[in-house]
């Protein structure tokens, strides 16, 4: 269990995994597309995947799923009310940190992100698949929307200039700069947001940073634990 986070539930390790493999109470959700030359197809044994990794609105996808378009994806997910979630990905948890949001945006708190992720699992020899899912049981997901979690972009506004607020950039530099706009109406960034791409703060093995580096790094954008944080 990685040392020195304040909240280390929130990460599992792959034997932790590993010795619950299979646990019927378990819900195991692969968060994207794995790359390579073709696309890989495995998946750990027994997960599920979302229809969009990203838990976006059908009609608009600025947007996170709304409550009953958030409570239809996870039931069919076989995700209910208790239903204890470890999700994972092959693109240093970006993906499944989406979906652990998205999830404690909606009251969902018994959620965690595999560290290290498919690679760091393959890697170590475990057991992949190609298998299709089992059919999930029966679920019942309320969508209790926990907004403190989420900032808007009025909220984004009033943070501009509040000493009491960081906000932190954690897109490409490219972004930050406007160099590049991804296909955007404006370009650049809001006004007084620190640069940090989100990668820099994970290992180079796909495992999150130490606590203490990880720590240090954001203390030097202004990142600290008596700010309240805005990121995008």
């Amino acid at each position: 269990m990685p040392q020195g986070y304040a909240n280390p539930g929130l990460l599992v390790e792959t034997d932790w995994l590993a010795e619950r493999l299979g646990d019927p109470n378990l819900r195991l959700v692969d968060s994207g597309v794995r790359t390579g030359e073709p696309p890989r197809a495995e998946r750990i044994p027994g997960a599920v995947s979302p229809p969009h990794h990203y838990i976006k609105s059908a009609d608009d996808s600025r947007f996170v799923a709304g409550p009953d378009e958030a409570k239809a994806i996870f039931e069919a997910l076989g995700i209910g009310d208790d239903t204890p979630v470890v999700a994972y990905d092959s693109a240093r948890s970006l993906n499944a940190a989406r979906l652990w949001w998205v999830l404690r945006y909606y009251g969902h708190h018994n959620v965690r992100v595999l560290n290290g992720g498919f690679d760091k699992w393959a890697a170590e020899g475990r057991p992949v698949t190609t298998d299709r899912p089992a059919a999930v049981p029966p679920a019942s997901f309320t969508s209790a929307v926990n907004a403190a979690v989420l900032s808007t972009a009025d909220s984004l506004m009033a943070a501009v200039g509040d000493p009491s607020a960081a906000i932190w950039d954690t897109r490409s530099e490219a972004e930050f700069t406007g160099e590049n706009d991804r296909g955007n109406t404006r370009a650049g960034h809001v006004p007084g947001a620190a640069f940090l791409e989100w990668s820099d703060v994970m290992a180079e093995d796909g495992t999150f940073a130490p606590a203490e580096c990880m720590r240090e790094t954001l203390e030097r954008i202004g990142i600290t634990p008596d700010k309240t944080v805005h990121t995008y």
